[in-house]
């Protein structure tokens, strides 16, 4: 987009001194975090905003007392995950630990 004397105008300048108000924007329809911030500034055609630029954005915020922050459990993929590597790391302990205990015996005799 070109300014009054036809040069290009510099986006990210303009974009600098929005970004805490577009965030706050867009956080306001309704609570997120931060990839899903940055994807829904880039929806709405903030398509040059850089993840650095949003993800410090929402730490200043946070720190000014502008934004909350709260843990809420992970998806049912997660907690399917979450069984699945703890059965594996089980069956992977016991087959070291069998290997393990073994060769002690062995190495006793």
């Amino acid at each position: 987009m070109p300014n009054a004397n036809g040069s290009p105008v510099d986006t990210s300048q303009l974009l600098k001194g929005v970004l805490d108000i577009a965030v706050l924007a867009v956080l306001a329809q309704e609570d997120s975090y931060g990839y899903d911030v940055l994807r829904r500034l880039r929806d709405s055609g903030l398509e040059g905003v850089g993840d650095a630029s949003v993800y410090g954005t929402l730490r200043r915020l946070y720190q000014a007392g502008a934004l909350k922050s709260y843990v809420v459990p992970s998806d049912d993929r997660g907690r399917s995950a979450l069984v699945q590597s703890t059965e594996t790391w089980g069956s992977f302990t016991r087959a070291l630990d069998h290997l393990l205990n073994g060769r002690s015996s062995a190495n006793a005799r």
